[in-house]
């Protein structure tokens, strides 16, 4: 289906008319499932020295969010800039082998039995056609999750692909990686999943010889599971006592720390380094414990900070300032505007998108208050409104909460009763929110409004 055009060809044209060397190339580190407390920095159990060199020489946002905080609909949102519920898709999509043909698929827990739709339209616009049109070669490495083959990148805007399946997750780090795909079928059986993307990512840029700025997306499968750790890495985290799985999970996060070592180090090499954004972040909570963060992926409460808060970081040579730390709340709808104004030099007018571009709080000028708004489709707990310090998650059956979640971080005090006009007016604009940006369906599951 034909993208919606946004300009006109002539001021396209003119928009990528430049010397391109004066534009800074452009690497998102998109790692799954990674939690915002399982940082080296954080918890020092972590060894994650890469990680936490980018923290030192970059800006952290410590309260970033993901509008829908599970698989597919974070990587619709990132590519787009829309809250995944307006692109239909607030589940995950069903993974490989199970793909049906069908539009939607359905969640036998979800006590609403929403439709979740089963690809990435080709008609939403994604980052990577916005930043072609400003000259830009994209390449994609790793996990996609947002339908098969016919919606995979090289159809969304990238000019190359390398990694991509239909699966949401692995079958094993180690070979086979995946059931039912040649993708790696010449990879050796001693290397490791996150190694294999991260040689593709090195090669890349090793040998990039294009006169046009790059995007290098490259999104991993680890940290997801199944918990399959680096052989040679696992065992400084089994010497701590942890269970097993823990303790290969722990080898998983360090892995995808020397990913971004060496990505960083084939930057440097090629010279790049000084003109390269770094932007690394997750698609939702951690599986295991996120303390001092309730909540995490999966277990009924997934909008609690645990699940929906990840990790943030951004490394923008000559604009980021050193060790500095953002405590505005954003999300993660907001990289999309954030790569435009970084590829044109000008704020992005986009109307379709609900992100906006963090560039302002990058470079300290003002950035206006909003309303951070979630939904899922699996459980009891659907909703959520973040407003400045306040939060509000609301469930089908259950009782809505209200925490304060700067004074309170772990979300131990249900503030509900004790401010009935704070949780009135959080529940009054999410109720307006929803009617606006939630599908409606008929009895037959066709959708009638959005």
């Amino acid at each position: 289906m034909k993208k919606k055009a946004i300009f006109s060809a002539a001021l396209l044209a003119y928009m990528a008319v430049g010397n391109a060397a004066n534009k800074p190339n452009v690497v998102i580190f998109f790692v799954d499932d990674y939690g915002w407390a399982d940082l080296g920095y954080r918890n020092p159990e972590f060894k994650t020295p890469n990680i936490d060199k980018l923290k030192n020489d970059g800006l952290e946002f410590t309260r970033a969010y993901v509008a829908t905080p599970t698989c597919s609909p974070s990587r619709a949102s990132l590519m787009t800039g829309k809250e995944a519920v307006r692109l239909e898709m607030p589940r995950h999509i069903t993974d490989e082998g199970e793909m049906p043909d069908t539009k939607y698929n359905y969640w036998p827990a979800d006590p609403v039995q929403m439709p979740s739709i089963n690809y990435l339209p080709l008609e939403e616009i994604t980052y990577a056609e916005r930043l072609k049109e400003f000259g830009y070669y994209n390449m994609f490495i790793g996990k996609w999750h947002l339908g098969t083959k016919k919606y995979y990148p090289i159809h969304q805007g990238f000019d190359a692909q390398y990694g991509t399946t239909d699966a949401g997750h692995p079958k094993n780090y180690y070979q086979p990686f995946f059931n039912n795909t040649d993708e790696f079928k010449d990879i050796p059986k001693d290397k490791y999943l996150t190694d294999v993307l991260t040689d593709k990512a090195v090669d890349f840029i090793a040998n990039y010889d294009n006169t046009k700025p790059f995007n290098l997306t490259l999104w991993h499968y680890g940290v997801h599971g199944p918990q399959v750790g680096r052989k040679d890495l696992n065992k400084q985290y089994y010497d701590k006592g942890w269970e097993k799985a823990y303790a290969e999970y722990g080898s998983m996060v360090t892995a995808v720390d020397e990913s971004l070592g060496r990505i960083r180090k084939a930057l440097k090499d090629k010279g790049l380094d000084k003109n390269t954004v770094i932007l690394l972040t997750s698609d939702q909570g951690g599986y295991f414990t996120n303390f001092p963060l309730r909540g995490k992926k999966n277990g009924g409460n997934t909008l609690g900070e645990g699940g929906a808060r990840v990790p943030f970081l951004l490394y923008y040579p000559g604009l980021t300032k050193p060790k500095t730390e953002c405590h505005v709340p954003i999300q993660t709808i907001d990289v999309y505007p954030t790569l435009v104004e970084i590829a044109s030099g000008k704020p992005c007018a986009d109307t379709q998108i609900q992100g906006k571009s963090i560039m302002p709080l990058v470079k300290g000028e003002k950035f206006p208050d909003r309303n951070l708004y979630f939904f899922r489709s699996y459980e009891d707990q659907y909703a959520a409104i973040i407003q400045g310090d306040w939060k509000l998650i609301k469930y089908h059956a259950g009782q809505p909460e209200l925490y304060n979640v700067t004074k309170d971080i772990g979300e131990v005090s249900n503030l509900i009763f004790n401010n009935p006009s704070i949780a009135k007016k959080l529940l009054a604009e999410l109720d307006a929110w929803e009617k606006v940006a939630v599908p409606v369906y008929d009895e037959n599951h066709n959708k009638i409004k959005n």
